[in-house]
């Protein structure tokens, strides 16, 4: 390794990793503001996520988790994740005046970046290769699944993630207060990515502990057991907040899932041959490719093999630490399907809220990105005269294999201005949107919401992957709307304006809107939206 460079200086790593980002993301780089992934529901409802984290942060922030919607409900962003760290991060952005959309393609190309730099200093400083650094970060930034889920701003920001191992390592070798109290915030911040994450991570570093005995075991077990019960209470205080509305949802609201719904969303064998990199899925991968890309790519899962079969990922504590979460991820992301599940389930409880046992996947891929940079390492010891030539082979080779761009974007042109118009609406304004579905069909709720960025007000609408009995008895008693005692059951809710989405309904019924002049007054329209007074 004596023709790579010992280190590499920090922003010439991170501007790799904003350059591996545009292009992994082609063209979104181009028109940020004017291109979206809005075909999906998902994203749209992490825009509004994001929109709604910024106006709570600038106006209420003991008030984050009462949305404006599913009135009259509480804790409502406890429905949903709420990626308050996305939304920190793009609440400047959305204060500067740019859109939801923009604000999210934004976020998400910059979690993208921080993923792939934070692991590569990890990696780096780990196996003494910047090279293999680069490699790591690529892989844990840019692989089968944060590429194909650009709907889920959730899966791009792994970023904290290498930083609270590489501070659990310092702290299992050199047990000190100040290594406690960075594993602490690492970790609270990488849980504040997402919900999921919390879970995942706490449950990674459960099984990276387990695998280094001779770290705690014995007469270190004295300095080494208060130093983690430092880590975890400062950690469980400081996300506390974040958590009880979480546990009044759960409680007032019967929120968990059933064993038989985490099996609908968790992995399949297939999976893991899965991607959407336009040249495996080319070439075979389109076989196998249906709900998630967990595939660990030729060169990422190659590179794991040989640090296996070498043994460095056994020797090598922190690598070890890799090949036991990434085994305790691959086994729990089948969900019920693996034995213990349920086991792990009833002895940890804040997985209850989890449905998407897949996503346990994405540490499994992590755990390839970091053994990869071991197994690259191995192979420039063994072939020093080539260690440059093989390493930037390899690092560009798995760029190759990712790579998606250029992606589908759909256009977006921005919002109806006769949506602000309800800003400044007077106090006790209630907006319900038309068509108001049924719960399984909540997710067209998401333009209403979208909508809702512009002005603020109450919404009885609302779409999360949990649905209050009180949306269902609404969506019950409006079926007929506008007639029968669908207006009289508004005006009892207390709305004061219904949007209407002229797309979304049928041309009769949009005449017989008309036919209750008296009560359903047009205030505002263009081609996008109808808002109509409520008398």
């Amino acid at each position: 390794m004596t023709n790579q460079p010992r280190r590499l200086p920090p922003f010439a790593a991170f501007a790799f990793f904003v350059l591996l980002t545009i292009v992994h993301t082609w063209p979104l780089a181009t028109n940020p503001g004017g291109l979206s992934r809005n075909d999906t529901h998902d994203t749209i409802h992490h825009e509004w996520i994001l929109a709604w984290d910024a106006h709570a942060l600038a106006t209420n922030p003991l008030g984050l988790f009462q949305t404006n919607t599913f009135y009259p409900e509480r804790d409502t962003l406890a429905y949903s994740d709420h990626i308050i760290v996305q939304g920190v991060v793009g609440a400047p952005f959305i204060w500067a005046g740019a859109s939801p959309v923009l604000a999210y393609n934004l976020v998400l190309m910059i979690g993208l970046m921080l993923t792939g730099w934070t692991t590569s200093v990890v990696v780096g400083k780990w196996t003494g290769s910047p090279l293999a650094g680069l490699l790591s970060g690529s892989l844990m930034a840019f692989n089968a699944m944060t590429l194909t889920r650009f709907a889920e701003v959730q899966d791009q920001y792994l970023a904290f993630f290498p930083l609270a191992l590489a501070a659990l390592d310092r702290l299992l070798e050199t047990p000190r207060v100040k290594h406690a109290l960075h594993l602490a915030a690492w970790f609270v911040l990488q849980a504040l990515t997402c919900g999921y994450l919390l879970a995942f991570t706490a449950l990674a570093f459960i099984a990276a502990v387990l695998v280094r005995p001779a770290d705690w075991v014995g007469p270190r077990w004295r300095k080494v057991a208060p130093l983690l019960l430092l880590a975890g209470a400062v950690a469980v205080a400081a996300l506390l907040p974040f958590l009880l509305p979480y546990l009044r949802v759960s409680r007032g609201q019967g929120f968990s899932r059933a064993m038989d719904e985490v099996a609908l969303f968790s992995a399949h064998p297939t999976d893991y041959l899965g991607t959407g990199g336009r040249l495996h899925f080319a070439l075979w991968s389109h076989n196998f490719f249906d709900r998630e890309g967990l595939f660990p790519g030729v060169i990422g899962f190659g590179l794991t093999l040989t640090a296996l079969v070498a043994g460095v990922a056994w020797r090598d504590r922190r690598a070890r630490m890799a090949v036991a979460f990434g085994v305790v991820a691959f086994a729990l992301s089948f969900g019920p399907s693996f034995p213990l599940y349920a086991l792990v389930t009833k002895l940890f409880p804040i997985m209850a809220g989890i449905r998407g046992a897949s996503r346990f996947g994405q540490l499994f891929l992590a755990a390839v990105a970091i053994l990869a940079g071991f197994g690259l390492t191995h192979l420039q010891r063994r072939l020093p005269a080539r260690t440059t030539a093989l390493s930037l082979m390899l690092l560009a080779g798995a760029q190759v294999e990712a790579l998606r761009a250029p992606i589908n974007y759909r256009a977006f042109d921005g919002l109806s201005p006769i949506f602000a118009s309800l800003r400044d609406a007077p106090p006790g304004t209630l907006v319900a949107c038309y068509p108001f579905p049924p719960p399984r069909e909540a997710f067209h709720n998401v333009d209403c919401m979208l909508a809702s960025t512009q002005f603020w007000q109450p919404l009885v609408n609302g779409y999360s992957s949990f649905m209050p009995e009180s949306y269902t008895r609404s969506a019950a008693a409006l079926e007929a709307f506008p007639e029968g005692d669908t207006l009289a059951y508004l005006k009892g809710l207390g709305v004061t304006h219904v949007i209407v989405f002229p797309g979304k309904v049928s041309a009769p019924r949009l005449e017989r809107m008309h036919a209750h002049p008296e009560q359903l007054v047009l205030w505002k329209a263009d081609a996008s939206a109808r808002i109509y007074l409520l008398k």
